[in-house]
């Protein structure tokens, strides 16, 4: 049980996401005492009207907190070297990717131990109501988490590394050499067969090597055996990664 009387001591964080919302409480007293919420979505109400829906109907959510995170899940990203990297054009980065949208506020992450920075649009009415309720919030890509804790992991070993993180309606594809990133990508995929074309097509075209080179998947994993299954036919070393879900939001808690 989570003792709400004692939640300025804890971390609060959200995950914004097409496939639902993910809340997570922290106790940093207790290494294991991360909980995890997830709240369904109605589709035909826009992001901010499902906010309001959800803080209307969740007490946990008007509790003070130490710290605050909110997460946009999505492609909606863009990565940049941050020697390169000049505040005043992050818009201009951002949209030179992506299709403009008029209700949408670009935000960036900046990841000094990768020496990138991740460029991300959020819903503009969401972000400013996410803001009202937490004026202290600080804001964050899913993409910056991923890459944050997948590059400490790829620093193990001297060989290559695939992480891919399975979502309902698509994949997140994030490739790296020693901590150093190679790819970071998203594709749209429904289907099991899609989503191994996708890894395959990656992995090849970055001439992966099908004996040492690894494989991580983590995410929605409802097809594991068959994902794992299939892979393997092709690529040696394919694993699940540890926690299988949620392993994003764990990241939060150690973002800059």
């Amino acid at each position: 049980m989570i003792d709400f009387t004692k939640s300025k001591q804890y971390t609060l964080s959200i995950r914004l996401s097409t496939d639902g919302f993910s809340f997570s409480i922290y106790n940093p007293i207790h290494d294991d005492s991360l909980s995890i919420i997830e709240k369904e979505i109605e589709s035909s109400l826009s992001l901010t009207a499902n906010l309001k829906t959800v803080f209307h109907e969740s007490d946990f959510l008007s509790h003070p907190y130490k710290r605050m995170n909110i997460m946009m899940a999505g492609k909606r990203f863009t990565i940049v070297p941050l020697d390169l990297f000049e505040e005043e054009q992050a818009e201009l980065l951002f949209y030179h990717n992506h299709q403009k949208r008029e209700n949408e506020t670009v935000i960036y992450n900046i990841l000094q131990k990768n020496n990138l920075v991740v460029i991300f649009g959020i819903d503009k009415s969401a972000y400013t109501f996410l803001k009202e309720q937490y004026p202290e919030a600080r804001f964050y890509a899913q993409s910056t988490a991923f890459i944050d804790c997948f590059s400490g992991r790829s620093r193990l070993g001297n060989n290559k590394k695939m992480y891919a993180s399975i979502r309902r309606d698509g994949i997140d594809i994030y490739c790296f050499e020693r901590g150093h990133l190679l790819l970071a990508n998203s594709f749209e995929c429904t289907h099991k067969e899609d989503r191994i074309y996708y890894l395959l097509c990656v992995w090849k075209h970055l001439e992966f090597n099908q004996e040492r080179d690894e494989l991580h998947l983590t995410g929605m994993l409802s097809d594991k055996e068959f994902l794992l299954n299939e892979l393997k036919k092709f690529i040696l070393q394919v694993f699940i990664m540890n926690p299988v879900t949620n392993i994003d939001m764990q990241a939060l808690l150690t973002c800059e």
